[in-house]
């Protein structure tokens, strides 16, 4: 009689597609590599604690707004109610899989560097930017102006929370308001932008750094490109809205990939702290020596 092998079961999350490439990678090799696929380099989501850690020097992370939750003061409803999609979110959180909202803001350290942090976190309702992202990211940006430490804000997010109606559009002049305080006390502010960053969060605080890095590939607009394309009925550019794209056309500083993401900090944060050099004595002009009076000068006629 004929034996047969049992097949085995292969544990579920073992293997991971690449939205990149399409190729098959252990997802342990991926976690390892940063979120990044070995094989093309996409740059995977991750969320905001994965991010904290990966940017800040272990245990150094010190959040600020914790305690603050959104509330469904409009008793808004679509698909479903607001309520419960906080109930929801607030369940993914508690699961580790999301941030607490859609914005993790605190202190750190970067290389031994002070730096302040509001990182976004695509994970909760797409890191819509409602009340409590807008309250957080003040926060945040108010600590490091008293304490003369530059901030950095990692934007991903699809725009303004609408489930909070106008309250979520006052703070994209909340944040910008703020911004505006820390280029006044020349407080150094830098902005990186991962996939995707878009609407009122692009249009707002993440478009205001001093220097604007973006990850490769990024998708970074206002609008969507099908939303843009069918509006304006015009065949859009090869990679429009993507980092490269963007970058070709000024509107970001530098595309760093995220392997190197904590050196380029560290190196902008060191020059951007750069105590102000004294100026230097000016060396006056030397002039030609002045030739001495000619002797014996006649007198003028008539004198």
């Amino acid at each position: 009689m004929a034996m047969f092998r049992k097949k085995k079961e292969i544990p579920l999350g073992l293997w991971m597609k690449c939205p990149g490439c399409g190729k098959m990678a252990f997802t342990k090799a991926v976690e390892d590599n940063l979120n990044v696929c070995p094989d093309c380099g996409h740059h995977n989501k991750v969320t905001a604690r994965t991010r904290v850690a990966q940017l800040l020097d272990e245990g150094t992370f010190e959040a600020l707004g914790e305690d603050l939750v959104p509330r469904d003061v409009l008793r808004f409803v679509d698909e479903g109610s607001y309520a419960s999609k906080i109930e929801k979110a607030a369940a993914k959180a508690a699961a580790g899989k999301a941030a607490s909202e859609g914005a993790l803001a605190g202190r750190g350290r970067l290389g031994g560097r002070a730096l302040n942090v509001c990182v976004m976190d695509f994970a909760y309702m797409g890191g819509s930017m409602g009340v409590v992202v807008g309250e957080r990211f003040a926060r945040a940006a108010e600590d490091a102006l008293e304490r003369r430490v530059p901030f950095l804000t990692v934007a991903t997010s699809g725009g303004a929370r609408m489930h909070e109606g106008a309250l979520s559009l006052m703070q994209m002049a909340k944040t910008s308001a703020v911004v505006a305080r820390l280029r006044d006390e020349r407080v150094p502010y830098l902005t990186l932008l991962a996939d995707p960053c878009t609407g009122g969060v692009s249009a707002s605080f993440a478009a205001q750094g001093d220097i604007t890095l973006a990850e490769p590939g990024a998708l970074i607009g206002f609008a969507g490109p099908r939303v843009i394309q069918s509006t304006i009925k015009t065949r859009l550019p090869e990679g429009f809205q993507r980092a490269e794209f963007l970058l070709e056309h000024g509107y970001i500083d530098r595309i760093v990939p995220r392997a190197r993401l904590r050196e380029e900090l560290g190196a902008l944060l060191d020059f951007l702290q750069r105590p102000p050099q004294p100026a230097s004595t000016p060396v006056p002009a030397s002039r030609p020596a002045a030739k001495p009076a000619a002797k014996g000068r006649k007198r003028a006629s008539g004198a």
